[in-house]
């Protein structure tokens, strides 16, 4: 597992680009943005609800490639982090980005009686789905955690506490913050280089880092690093697909360990790997992702 996917927890991403990948599908006309504290939402298509939750300094416009398919047949309720794709940042530059998310995502599906949707969450959205589902249980029929951890510390040392991680998760709080309206470029494309596999889709995970808000990807970089949901795994009943990526980097028969071991507690999971793929599997292998979403969704 590429370390630096997974402590930032999607460090950016970006708009997958259709023709280069082989399709010509289009993203529909979305409905104006709706902002709250901690995020904001636009809709698109109608029928039953799916959320999208992209990851820390990801866009909306991550999940371009699947949003078609999926609002020929569903409410499509698209979400950002505010600060992130040169959004103002709102409340998030405040402790509280997760919680806030989770607050704010309830009390519009709540506002808008939508009853329990389809999320899917990547990275730092698939902490803030699981988050929802054991603090709010009624509103998910299903998740699907793309690439997330249900404590991301364990990658450092198996069963480490939060109060072990905790000086380092400041640290980097501390640098990450520190670079707000300086990203460097190279720093940008060498950190986008450890989360895809593709020359194309690493550039636009480096747009991306340059355009967020480093004082809110600080942030919610900490939270996630200090976020433990291990506790809570056997009591979140909501089914779970969990997709998670292998490569050379990370094969098969060492990735099927970690990622069952991590959500075994979990009393409903089903487990999906998807070849070939960094962190970002949605940019790196577009056809077999939108092939799970289908399959979560249908």
């Amino acid at each position: 597992m590429r370390l630096c996917a997974l402590i930032l927890a999607g460090l950016a991403a970006s708009t997958l680009n259709w023709s280069q990948a082989g399709h010509s599908a289009t993203v529909p006309a979305a409905t104006a943005e709706q902002r709250l504290p901690h995020i904001s939402i636009t809709t698109v298509g109608s029928g039953d609800p799916v959320v999208l939750i992209p990851g820390l300094s990801s866009p909306r416009a991550v999940w371009d490639g699947v949003v078609p398919p999926l609002a020929a047949r569903h409410r499509v309720i698209l979400v950002q982090l505010n600060g992130f794709a040169g959004d103002d940042p709102g409340a998030n530059l405040q402790p509280g980005v997760i919680a806030g998310a989770v607050a704010d995502l309830h009390a519009y599906l709540q506002a808008h009686k939508l009853g329990t949707a389809k999320i899917v969450g990547h990275s730092l959205g698939g902490l803030i789905a699981l988050d929802l589902a054991k603090i709010h249980p009624s509103d998910a029929s299903g998740l699907m955690i793309v690439d997330a951890l249900p404590y991301v510390g364990d990658i450092f040392l198996p069963g480490a506490t939060v109060a072990q991680v905790e000086p380092q998760a400041k640290m980097m709080r501390d640098q990450i913050a520190g670079s707000y309206g300086k990203v460097d470029p190279a720093l940008a494309q060498k950190t986008a280089a450890g989360m895809a596999l593709t020359p194309a889709a690493q550039a636009q995970v480096a747009g991306w880092i340059q355009r967020s808000d480093s004082r809110v990807t600080a942030e919610g970089m900490y939270e996630d690093m200090t976020t433990d949901l291990r506790p809570d795994m056997a009591a979140i009943t909501t089914p779970i697909t969990l997709v998670y990526p292998t490569s050379t980097a990370m094969p098969k028969e060492r990735a099927d360990p970690f990622y069952h071991g991590e959500y075994a507690k979990a009393p409903n999971v089903t487990y999906v790997p998807i070849a070939n793929s960094g962190h970002f599997i949605m940019l790196d292998q577009p056809q077999a992702f939108a092939a799970a979403v289908a399959n979560f969704t249908k």
